[in-house]
């Protein structure tokens, strides 16, 4: 997917554009892409980087980092990207400048969002006022119930299966392997320690089974309260994997969470309960009935 932070970037073409933040890229999004793409000229999504509502002093935890974001739209069949830097000086651009600059300015015809899509300063311009400029505007209903707050909500409480269901693809976390305490290797199980983003959401603690590089995970997210733990971790222990991963940007899937973390009367019984949770992991199934690693 070729990507660009200004129309220039693109060049000129027809384009079909999806506009939006896409922020997880769940199923309601992907209505908004398949509408774009149906059009038959070049698909194009239009987008923000950082979050809108972050650069308005608004914290907001992110379901995707850019990178990932950008790896998805490429996979829902996307073919360019305008990925413009939304801060406080873009955010006074008029709706009717976004429209001519942003828009027709990279040959837009098509425009697909979803309704109540809001855009400009003060959020001032609709799909109306870009069907009134001249743009053939497709507007997608929203899926009921699907939205990446939802979705937020359910990583956040852990229920990762629920959040699969909005999402049409497993829960992710993300982040670059890095230096741990390398406690996990001297009780057999070698873990992977993820420096996550800050700005990135960090599912509920405790124990889940996954996926990374299409071998299964287990994967614990919280402090280490058996070892009297205050800093959260994120690692994953990749069943069967044998290879050096620091350094190396890790995608790993949460298909299912199996338990809260806890401290253990003795690292005996740790061993024994993580031994436990890798045969979970082997016997876990993938949502969706994707091909399993």
């Amino acid at each position: 997917m070729k990507v660009a932070t200004t129309p220039e970037g693109l060049g000129p073409g027809r384009r079909a554009v999806a506009l939006g933040t896409f922020d997880g890229v769940h199923l309601g999004h992907r209505r908004v892409l398949e509408t774009a793409r149906a059009a038959g000229l070049t698909s194009t999504v239009v987008t923000f980087d950082p979050h809108p509502r972050t650069a308005l002093g608004n914290r907001v935890e992110l379901l995707t980092t850019r990178e990932r974001r950008l790896e998805l739209l490429a996979d829902a069949g996307i073919e360019e990207a305008l990925v413009l830097t939304f801060d406080l000086d873009f955010a006074q651009t008029t709706p009717e400048e976004f429209a001519e600059r942003y828009l027709r300015g990279i040959g837009a015809e098509v425009v697909a969002a979803g309704e109540g899509f809001r855009f400009g300063h003060h959020r001032a311009g609709d799909l109306a006022l870009l069907e009134s400029l001249g743009f053939d505007v497709g507007t997608v209903p929203v899926l009921e119930g699907v939205s990446s707050s939802a979705i937020r909500a359910l990583v956040k409480a852990g229920e990762v299966d629920r959040a699969a269901a909005m999402l049409g693809r497993p829960v992710e976390v993300e982040g670059v392997v890095v230096s741990g305490d390398a406690r996990g290797g001297t009780l057999g199980f070698p873990t992977a320690n993820l420096r996550v983003e800050g700005d990135l959401l960090v599912p509920a603690y405790g124990i889940y089974a996954g996926a990374a590089l299409e071998t299964r995970a287990a994967i614990s997210i919280g402090i280490n309260p058996h070892y009297g733990g205050v800093e959260q971790r994120v690692e994953a222990f990749l069943l069967d994997y044998e290879g050096d991963l620091y350094g190396r940007r890790l995608v790993v899937e949460l298909w299912r969470r199996l338990r809260d973390e806890r401290s253990f009367e003795s690292e005996a019984e740790l061993v024994a309960q993580i031994a436990q949770d890798v045969e979970e992991t082997r016997a876990a199934e993938r949502p969706f009935y994707a091909a399993k690693p």
